[in-house]
């Protein structure tokens, strides 16, 4: 369920100049797209707007937009930064229902490296995917995928099948790819680090 409420405002002017307008006037420019209505110009409080993104409440959540009398449930579908100040100018949001099936990004995170089998032995984890494109409700979009290292030797391959996902979660992509592999370091291969003599 959405769990945060952003007050928008209607923009009159479309364009690059509505935009600097709209950024001069302490906001942050957007566009609401999706469904059977027609797109709409929007523009939300900078600082309302930072918080949520820096908080982790936007990208990848189920917002709840109220303008006037009307609510309308979005998925933040691109944020777009400055190129010097890295502060967010404009942004795009999709129209759902709660229960629609969304497609979206989900940031893949690893825990366990210090108990690692692999990773004790000299290993190094290559990361293919820091994200993954699931489809899933949209008010039951994970946060995170997290996946546990502790038991993963050098030479261990993990793929999306390994991972649990919640129940009516699934990948978007319909075949098993790799997330990540634990590979051997030179070091691992060259035997560095072997205590051992022989008697």
């Amino acid at each position: 369920m959405a769990d945060l409420i952003h007050n928008v405002e209607l923009r009159d002017r479309a364009g690059t100049g509505g935009s600097r307008e709209t950024r001069r006037a302490g906001k942050i420019p957007g566009i609401l797209y999706g469904g059977t209505t027609a797109p709409v110009n929007v523009a939300v409080k900078s600082n309302e707007f930072r918080k949520a993104l820096y908080t982790g409440k936007l990208l990848g959540h189920l917002v709840t937009l109220q303008y006037g009398d009307e609510k309308q449930s979005v998925i933040a579908k691109a944020i777009q930064f400055h190129p010097v100040t890295d502060e967010p100018v404009h942004f795009d949001l999709f129209r759902v229902s709660e229960h629609q099936l969304v497609k979206i990004q989900v940031p893949v995170h690893f825990k366990n490296h210090e108990t690692s089998v692999g990773l004790k032995k000299g290993g190094s984890l290559e990361i293919i995917r820091h994200t993954v494109e699931l489809a899933c409700p949209a008010d039951q979009i994970p946060e995170e995928l997290v996946i546990d290292l502790a038991d993963h030797d050098i030479g261990d391959t993990i793929r999306i099948s390994e991972v649990k996902l919640p129940d009516g979660v699934r990948p978007a992509q319909d075949r098993d790819f790799v997330i990540a592999t634990l590979k051997a370091s030179a070091a691992s291969q060259s035997g560095e680090g072997d205590t051992t003599t022989e008697a």
